[in-house]
Formats: structure tokens, C-alpha cells, sequence
């Protein structure tokens, strides 16, 4: 068997993590292509929330690369490690502001590293999917808040 490249682990982490959300109620549409800052977008009972994934394929992976100047406002970042087969994905959930401050950002690279988010603060979080839902009308976040 061929090992998974990092755009099959990406896409892999999209895949979960919108049948995650259809299986919690959401209805959900994928942005599929190279390069965008939205991956999903979620929604419930007319309120939306969009959705960045970032996918490894196991635990032994570091973490996900991510500059802190590309984390966007008001999006809920999902970090999935993939894991080894049979076991399940692993989901760690963060605001905007959570996955900024998680970045350990070096001069040509950045990283989220796998330990810094292994907590119940992060661990299934899909609370935070929830709390980032907004009405079609509400105003626009501006940066800095989440």
C-alpha cells in the first residue's frame, strides 16, 4: 500500500470532518481546490460558520504547518490527525484566536504542534463549531476579534 501524501491527508481531513458535522446535524458544502482559506462551510437553521481544515496522517507527525499571519478571523480552525488505520480520527478544535496563538512561527515557516493542542481545551471541541455560527446579516468580525 502507497503511503498518503500531504494533499490526500488534507483532503482525507476534509472528507471527516464534514461527515462529523453532517453526523451532528449540519448541512455542509466543501470548497474544493488548492490555496483557499475556507474549507467548509457549515450550516444550522440559517446560521453559518465557516471552517479551515489541517490534516496530518498520524501522531507521529509534528504538527500541521500554518503561518500566523494566514489565520483569519472568525474562522474555526479543525486540526485532524488522520491516525493508522483502524482507528478513528483525532479532532482538536480552535477559534481563530486559539489557533493564532498556537502558531510557533519561525522566520520562513510556521507550525501548530501536535502537543500544544492535546488537551480537553482542544479535544473535540465541537462546541466551538457551534459558537461560531452567524446570522446571514449579522456584521462582519473584524480582525482581532473571534
Amino acid at each position: 500500500m502507497s503511503r498518503a501524501n500531504g494533499i490526500n491527508s488534507h483532503l482525507a481531513g476534509e472528507y471527516f470532518v464534514a461527515a462529523e458535522l453532517y453526523r451532528r446535524g449540519y448541512t455542509v458544502a466543501m470548497t474544493l481546490g488548492n490555496a483557499k482559506a475556507i474549507d467548509l462551510f457549515a450550516e444550522w437553521d440559517g446560521r453559518t460558520v465557516n471552517v479551515q481544515v489541517k490534516a496530518i496522517a498520524k501522531r507521529q507527525n509534528v504538527g500541521w504547518p500554518m503561518m500566523r499571519d494566514k489565520v483569519i478571523p472568525g474562522i474555526v480552525y479543525v486540526f485532524v490527525c488522520l491516525n493508522e488505520a483502524p482507528a478513528p480520527p483525532t479532532y482538536f478544535i480552535a477559534t481563530s484566536d486559539e489557533a493564532r496563538k498556537k502558531v510557533k512561527q519561525y522566520t520562513t515557516r510556521g507550525i501548530v504542534d501536535l502537543t500544544s493542542v492535546r488537551s480537553e481545551e482542544f479535544i473535540d471541541r465541537w462546541d466551538k463549531i457551534e459558537a461560531g455560527l452567524t446570522s446571514p446579516n449579522a456584521p462582519k468580525r473584524r480582525r482581532g476579534s473571534a
